[in-house]
């Protein structure tokens, strides 16, 4: 059962922000208070999901480096009803090349404190055996970080809040992690890992969406579907901002794999996305060269 560390004065407060948002006139921000639990439960059906954070030096995994790593596992039913989180793993990583001011200013995390501080891989690993499944808000940027960091991560099923799931169907605008935990009703201190982690999971638990469903069993059905990935082979060089607009990403052919963009999608959006790059792209019948997708390869450029 997830632990109650409210105070009276807490309980107080609750009753009068209760008050204030029973008039038209007022809507309450709560500072987000994660829904710890007190012990692992057990039982048929349930499962451990990890959500990840990271803070890095940049955006490109071949380059930068993780400065912070943070995983909170959470169990979960396989319907998407979500019990509550476990204690989290959070550690910084003094990287071997310089913090840029920005991500400083960004994250609070300086040469200074970031001095000495070391993880290896083998202690993220021994994490994370359990998660039947990786969900990150943005598993694009931070799956080929932490594969790259940990090969133990290689081969897990991934899914990603920011993607996955339809918010503008339960009457969220955007898809950032602050905005829409405002929009949800509450606030955290953002760009720090662990914060980041729980304020999505919170998040996973909204279930205002068509048939009640909640924010996770949307998730878990994309994250259950084969999608599949498109390659654009040869665009126009011109064409590249149209691309990157539409989710886009670059892969470079270092891998093995095509130089070319490519992005995934589910099975019901393909024929559409073919005929935008014969329509918009190629301006001809093109072949497109097509790829299966499962959990584990998504989110990544090896397939």
């Amino acid at each position: 059962m997830p632990v109650d560390n409210s105070s009276p004065p807490d309980r107080a407060l609750e009753a009068l922000a209760n008050h204030l948002e029973a008039s038209e006139n007022y809507r309450v921000l709560r500072r987000l208070r994660p829904s710890v639990l007190s012990h692992k439960p057990e039982g048929k059906g349930l499962r451990t999901g990890l959500f990840v954070d990271l803070e890095t030096t940049g955006l490109d995994p071949r380059q930068d480096e993780i400065i912070e790593i943070g995983m909170v596992p959470f169990i979960y039913r396989i319907d998407g009803l979500l019990l509550g989180t476990l204690p989290a793993f959070s550690r910084l990583r003094e990287p071997s090349i310089p913090v840029p001011t920005f991500v400083q200013d960004l994250t609070g995390l300086t040469p200074e404190r970031l001095a000495a501080q070391t993880v290896s891989p083998d202690e993220v690993a021994a994490f994370a055996p359990d998660a039947s499944l990786m969900i990150a808000h943005n598993a694009a940027f931070d799956r080929p970080f932490l594969e790259r960091f940990c090969p133990a991560f290689v081969n897990k099923p991934w899914a990603c809040s920011m993607e996955d799931i339809p918010w503008d169907q339960a009457g969220f605008e955007g898809r950032k992690l602050g905005h829409l935990g405002l929009q949800a009703g509450f606030f955290f201190d953002g760009h720090r890992a662990v914060d980041d982690c729980q304020a999505a999971i919170a998040l996973l638990g909204h279930t205002g969406f068509p048939e009640n469903r909640s924010a996770l069993s949307l998730l878990l059905g994309r994250a259950r579907t084969v999608w599949t990935r498109l390659w654009a082979e040869y665009a126009p060089f011109e064409l590249k901002d149209t691309l990157k607009a539409r989710g886009y990403r670059w892969n470079d052919g270092s891998d093995g794999r095509p130089k070319a963009w490519f992005i995934d999608r589910p099975p019901e959006e393909v024929e559409e996305e073919v005929r935008f790059l014969r329509s918009d792209i190629y301006q001809r019948e093109a072949d497109i060269l097509v790829r299966p997708v499962e959990a584990g390869d998504r989110f990544t450029s090896r397939v």
